[in-house]
């Protein structure tokens, strides 16, 4: 009978290693995490180690140069396996988010409403007055701080990247329209009315400083605030982001809320939570145009990736099934077909990152 419970005991230890393994076939490594307090050290893991393809790192660089990227950055549990710089670009060279920064407008929404200045739920003229917008009082009373975040508040997105009151103009009830729009910038004066303090000095101290994200900054580029930082200042913001808001056992931000921001935030584009692109729906929507288009996202791409994505393709791509954290910065990858965010650009890295562990 012991002899029995022996090889159960076993048996039961064997399934477990093996599900616990990574794509290199090795048991699962803790979590990594770089240190916060400014230094460049970062714990690698080579491409051998991980058991992944060799032959398919050179056809991947040669790509990611051909197509104007200036860096690029795998993690894979905290750890870099790829990390590589071209075109001038250097480890120190800060570079734009573009839209891919919208993410950190949500993550320091939450971090405010965790500390109960604010309340997705409220309408944002609770914080901003009424008047922010040029829609009928009735119709901007409508618009929540979630509405923002979903990008279904509801006013036109056709009359270009001010946020004006007289360029927020109404079209369609808040929570009945899909439409990608700069209006989420308001968020970010939420966030300030309700601390009393600037928004660039809560984002630095709440999570920029809490992570390491050293040096980077927002510039105000036609009346638009975005975020510049180094390549590794964008990991670090990705692998906060596979931990669901946690650093090195720390929260940054509220869990639950990261699930809601990381989920389909209304019913009109299955892939879009809170300002993160959803992969693996059966529907999307596309920034400016109200059709709708069947099938996942970034067909090459796993199901369960989350992406900020940004204009001439700055990307950070976060997939949990596999621990791993993607960062490319650069210019436009297909100068001919510019995009805001999604490119055509995706589903081709994705190809060539794929063959890197199939």
């Amino acid at each position: 009978m012991k002899k029995i419970y022996l090889f159960a005991f076993v048996s039961l230890f064997m399934v477990n290693c093996s599900s616990d393994s990574t794509d290199g076939g090795t048991p699962e490594e803790q979590m990594y995490f770089p240190p916060s307090d400014g230094s460049n050290t970062w714990e690698t893991k080579s491409i051998s180690a991980m058991g992944w393809n060799q032959n398919a790192v050179q056809p991947l660089l040669d790509f990611l140069e051909e197509k104007n990227t200036k860096s690029f950055i795998i993690l894979v549990n905290g750890r870099i396996v790829m990390e590589n710089y071209f075109n001038g670009h250097t480890a120190t060279s800060p570079w734009y988010w573009a839209s891919a920064g919208k993410t950190l407008t949500t993550t320091v929404t939450g971090i405010a409403q965790d500390e109960g200045l604010l309340n997705i739920n409220n309408k944002v003229s609770d914080y901003l007055g009424i008047g922010w917008t040029s829609a009928p009082l009735a119709k901007e009373n409508l618009i929540t701080c979630k509405n923002l975040l979903s990008m279904n508040s509801g006013l036109n997105d056709a009359l270009g990247d001010d946020v004006s009151p007289a360029n927020l103009q109404y079209v369609a009830d808040a929570g009945t329209r899909w439409a990608y729009h700069n209006v989420y910038v308001k968020l970010q004066d939420v966030v300030a009315q309700s601390s009393g303090q600037t928004w660039a000095n809560y984002f630095n101290t709440k999570l920029r400083d809490r992570i390491g994200m050293t040096g980077g900054a927002w510039i105000n580029l036609d009346g638009l605030s975005v975020y510049w930082s180094t390549t590794r200042s964008m990991a670090r913001f990705g692998l906060l982001s596979l931990n669901k808001g946690k650093w090195n056992g720390t929260t940054i931000v509220n869990e639950n809320y990261f699930t809601q921001a990381t989920t389909t935030s209304q019913s009109i584009n299955q892939a879009y939570g809170y300002m993160w692109w959803l992969n693996g729906k059966s529907s999307f929507h596309l920034p400016q145009t109200q059709l709708e288009f069947n099938g996942t996202l970034i067909p090459n791409a796993p199901n369960d990736m989350y992406a900020a994505l940004g204009k001439n393709d700055q990307k950070i791509y976060v997939i949990p099934s596999k621990k791993m954290v993607i960062i490319r910065m650069g210019e436009v990858a297909n100068p001919d077909n510019p995009t805001f965010a999604f490119s055509g650009f995706d589903n081709e890295l994705w190809s060539k990152i794929n063959a890197l562990y199939q």
